[in-house]
């Protein structure tokens, strides 16, 4: 384990994953959701598939298991990323982002309904705090004063993607018993292309070259942050990383302003800060946990 390793790679791999959201904003009125969703996971592939084979996995990440699992896996992520690709052209690149981070939330919520969980009440409380810093970022959208039918529809759509995140991460919680990680992220890849191939009749576009070039240059930066992002948890602990996510709302603010003349507002920077610090505490729980039970592992009997 080399945890300054891993911390490098996961906040490059958050870098990255900014800038992919960033090119595909550029390009949201060159094309719909679906076909950027297509670029991305299409020009991802060689990257993903060139990893595996230096890493001498590609015959793992050919073959699964529950090949059902995978498609269901595909089907919710596409979902996720085509809504959250949609909020991209509607509403501000840090709003999104600050507002995305109601994912993590979900996914708690999810893990209790879903895997049977337990729900303590500290990690339901430091939800409803996460939860809470959500709905200051969208309370000048809520306004009725300032209602506006596109950033609603911006805001709806990030909610949805928020949700169907936390619905994948609990389907791969689900596949990682059976299938090795080469496989999932593989077969997503795959799934993703082939199922944005289903949105051709809702009106596809051909972008002009610039366009394309943006495009293809978000699937392979995208593709190159999926490898940092599973490489970094080769070298640190899941707990460790966590936090370094909330360093997407810095990036987002510096690209919004750099590239799209987005100001952060006051709500938003207050809401992203509730998030974080609800984000931190449900990590910092989780980490006092986890040592407690390791701490407690060596006296354990066979049976636990």
């Amino acid at each position: 384990m080399s945890p300054f390793r891993g911390i490098a790679l996961k906040l490059c791999a958050v870098f990255l994953f900014t800038i992919m959201a960033s090119l595909i904003k550029a390009t949201s009125d060159l094309v719909p959701p679906g076909e950027a969703v297509f670029f991305r996971s299409f020009f991802a592939m060689p990257i993903i598939i060139g990893w595996l084979f230096l890493r001498g996995d590609l015959k793992t990440g050919l073959r699964v298991k529950r090949p059902m699992g995978h498609f269901w896996r595909g089907v919710i992520g596409v979902s996720a990323m085509g809504f959250g690709f949609a909020s991209l052209g509607l509403l501000p690149l840090p709003e999104v982002t600050a507002i995305g981070y109601a994912a993590p939330m979900f996914t708690v919520l999810f893990a209790a309904v879903l895997l049977g969980e337990r729900l303590r009440a500290f990690r339901l409380s430091a939800v409803g705090l996460g939860l809470v810093g959500v709905i200051v970022v969208m309370w000048p959208r809520l306004s009725l004063d300032q209602l506006d039918d596109v950033a609603m529809l911006g805001v709806a759509c990030v909610l949805i993607s928020a949700v169907l995140r936390a619905l994948a991460q609990i389907h791969i919680r689900k596949l990682v018993a059976t299938e090795e990680t080469s496989a999932i992220v593989f077969f997503f890849s795959l799934t993703a292309t082939s199922l944005s191939l289903l949105t051709i009749p809702f009106g596809w576009a051909w972008p002009g070259w610039f366009g394309f070039g943006l495009l293809a240059a978000s699937g392979f930066v995208g593709g190159v942050a999926q490898i940092f992002l599973t490489s970094a948890y080769k070298h640190a602990e899941a707990a460790l990383l966590a936090p370094f996510d909330y360093a997407s709302i810095l990036f987002a603010i510096l690209f919004g302003y750099v590239f799209f003349a987005e100001v952060p507002t006051a709500m938003v920077l207050i809401g992203s800060g509730i998030v974080m610090a609800a984000g931190g505490l449900i990590i910092w729980r989780e980490r006092q946990l986890g040592l407690k039970r390791g701490k407690a592992r060596p006296g354990m009997t066979p049976q636990g």
